[in-house]
């Protein structure tokens, strides 16, 4: 895949200020993403999982990515001058933000703290993936092994569902046609089989 994806991470995820700061400080802190696995989407024959790799973060460019409300317009902050760090950790990506440098940023930062986003998302486009099948419990599971670049991190109001989305069964249609080929396949040879056992005897 070589074309920009987003996902969002379904939880409170902001953090007003770190221990110590005052009370009126604009920082914001949140993951933008982690590396449990969580569902796409799933039909009547199986589950479409995804997860991120704890390493697929190490060679991933970001040396230029904002931080804007659902990842259009305005430029709240940007690593290029220092007003979003991203670091990696055992959880996740963590963001951290001062929102304090314009009157827009002040006001997201109002917002946040109202409640009115609490979601995060991030774009991104991977560099390595696979997809693994577990037969016995009816699953696939992308494993995103090396994400190439980040875009951009962005609080978000209505986050699009991967799991109602086409786009998201996409990402499987390879080896979804590979495992029916598979299968397929293996009955055919099962039938010749048994012709051939008809045919013996």
């Amino acid at each position: 895949m070589s074309e920009r994806e987003y996902r969002f991470i379904p939880i409170d995820t902001f953090e007003l200020r770190k221990e110590g700061e005052e009370a009126d400080s604009y920082n914001v802190r949140g993951y933008a993403s982690t590396f449990e696995e969580y569902e796409l989407f799933s039909d009547e024959y199986d589950s479409y999982c995804e997860r991120i790799e704890p390493t697929a973060f190490d060679d991933c460019d970001m040396s230029d990515v904002v931080f804007r409300k659902d990842h259009t317009g305005t430029v709240f902050a940007r690593t290029s001058n220092g007003t979003l760090k991203l670091s990696v950790d055992g959880h996740g990506l963590l963001t951290d933000t001062d929102l304090s440098r314009t009157a827009s940023a002040r006001d997201m930062h109002e917002e946040i703290k109202e409640g009115m986003y609490r979601q995060m998302s991030f774009a991104f486009v991977v560099g390595e993936s696979r997809i693994v099948r577990d037969r016995e419990n009816h699953k696939y599971t992308r494993i995103i092994e090396r994400i190439n670049k980040l875009y951009d991190v962005s609080p978000v109001s209505f986050p699009a569902n991967p799991g109602t989305d086409i786009y998201a069964r996409s990402l499987f249609d390879g080896a979804i046609e590979k495992e029916r080929e598979e299968c397929a396949l293996r009955a055919k040879e099962l039938e010749l089989a048994k012709a051939k056992a008809r045919a013996i005897m």
